[in-house]
């Protein structure tokens, strides 16, 4: 994974690779790819690497839906860019309605991947980096 100029690994990196905001190097979820895709947002109580919680509060991921809409949006406009700047777009050919078809289909089958990564947005808003270190283990303490 690349560093940034101080020495941390580099957050878009770490968001791209799923990892954990705090010390972006745990994995966010248990399992790599999205199959099987009922396990697919199974993560794990705490980051193996650091020890932040996942789930910072319960319910916490109830506004991940306000993110996995906006880039539901963006990709939508991102699709209205390049369709029409290829194919352009026009009421009379019904290439509008070409366009949303390819949009959805294309939304669609981005789904599973867009409701992982608004989950690691929105995690990245709340949770700094270094916001959590693992407790080392204590010496038994020894009396004289």
């Amino acid at each position: 994974m690349s560093h940034d100029t101080n020495g941390k690994p580099s957050v878009i990196g770490a968001i791209c690779g799923m990892k954990c905001p705090s010390c972006r190097e745990g994995k966010m979820y248990k399992q790599n790819g999205i199959f099987p895709i009922k396990t697919m947002l199974d993560m794990p109580e705490e980051c193996p690497v650091c020890g932040q919680k996942m789930e910072p509060q319960v319910g916490f991921y109830f506004g991940t839906g306000y993110v996995s809409y906006a880039l539901s949006v963006a990709l939508f406009v991102f699709n209205l860019v390049w369709y029409w700047f290829f194919f352009g777009l026009s009421v009379m050919d019904n290439s509008i309605f070409y366009y949303l078809a390819t949009s959805i289909g294309i939304v669609l089958l981005m789904q599973p991947y867009i409701m992982r990564i608004s989950r690691v947005l929105y995690l990245y808003m709340f949770v700094r980096y270094g916001a959590h270190k693992k407790a080392e283990p204590q010496a038994p303490l020894t009396s004289h």
